[in-house]
């Protein structure tokens, strides 16, 4: 299945992963900040409390096994809900 994947480097919104992995999105926020979730890097932006989260597509996959293909998909509003 690897090989059929193709991997854009996209950012996986927070949203996304929640409800891929079936977690809050502050629970997702919270895990990259303090570095136990690997699919992604939070960083901050500006202080304490503004952070930024970076989450390609790969890396997820690697992670959770969560994968959607956006290649072919033109309305981004379309439901993010499926798993690979």
């Amino acid at each position: 299945m690897h090989n059929d994947i193709r991997f854009t480097g996209r950012n996986v919104s927070i949203a996304e992963i929640a409800a891929a992995t079936g977690k809050s999105q502050q629970f997702i926020r919270i895990g990259l900040q303090k570095g136990i979730l690997k699919f992604g890097y939070a960083y901050k932006v500006s202080s304490d409390k503004v952070y930024s989260y970076y989450c390609p597509d790969k890396l997820v996959w690697e992670q959770t096994g969560y994968f959607r293909d956006v290649t072919e998909i033109h309305d981004e509003k379309e439901v993010f809900y499926e798993t690979a």
